[in-house]
């Protein structure tokens, strides 16, 4: 399998803090040593989260693959309210829409429609809710994830070329018994997202580095 078609896999693309004001992280996403994008999100003062991700993997000069992808959520807590993505990878499109309607949470791929608890969430790992949970949702492809959040340690790590103490993390992601994420995610100590890392089944590194 070529390697670029696992950034797929760790491509979690929604983001969510409750109680704060309008916020931005902006990522530079490298395979292995080799920078391939970025992948920005954006947190309005009315708990709109947008999050734009462009990819683009050459091998000797020629695209070997690209990936866009686009989501806007709407949130209200914790809990989310409305969802709407679309996302095209090597020219393989997928549109995912999801709205609470009374005691449901909706997700549509177009294809089969899911009734999920009235407050999901989806991957928010800036919302330190997000270590609590045992399910979330992944928005690019609409799966429903058993999560596994597991505590590392501290260490400290280098952020925009300062070294920071942070909380380390490991994350498993299945999906009826099948392992589809392993992620690892780093935290301040008052919370603040600073890193994510994946190391994909072929042993290839996925970072993303704030910029």
């Amino acid at each position: 399998m070529n390697k670029a078609i696992c950034i797929s896999r760790i491509l979690l693309t929604s983001l969510f803090s409750s109680g704060v004001s309008a916020k931005e992280w902006s990522f530079d996403v490298y395979l292995d040593k080799n920078k391939i994008g970025q992948h920005e999100f954006k947190l309005s003062d009315s708990n709109e989260l947008t999050s734009t991700a462009k990819f683009n993997v050459k091998v000797l000069f020629i695209n070997a693959y690209q990936y866009d992808h686009q989501a806007v959520e709407q949130w209200q807590g914790d809990c989310l309210s409305s969802l709407e993505s679309h996302t095209v990878e090597n020219k393989v499109e997928t549109n995912i829409k999801a709205k609470l309607s009374g005691q449901d949470f909706t997700v549509d791929d177009g294809k089969v429609k899911q009734k999920l608890p009235a407050c999901s969430m989806t991957f928010a790992y800036w919302n330190p809710k997000i270590i609590q949970q045992t399910k979330l949702l992944n928005p690019q492809n609409g799966e429903w994830l058993d999560t596994k959040f597991t505590h590392l340690g501290t260490e400290t790590i280098e952020v925009k070329n300062k070294k920071v103490e942070a909380n380390h993390y490991k994350l498993d992601g299945s999906l009826k018994g099948k392992s589809k994420l392993k992620i690892e995610l780093w935290y301040s100590s008052n919370n603040e997202w600073l890193a994510l890392k994946s190391i994909t089944p072929e042993g290839y590194t996925i970072n993303y580095k704030l910029r």
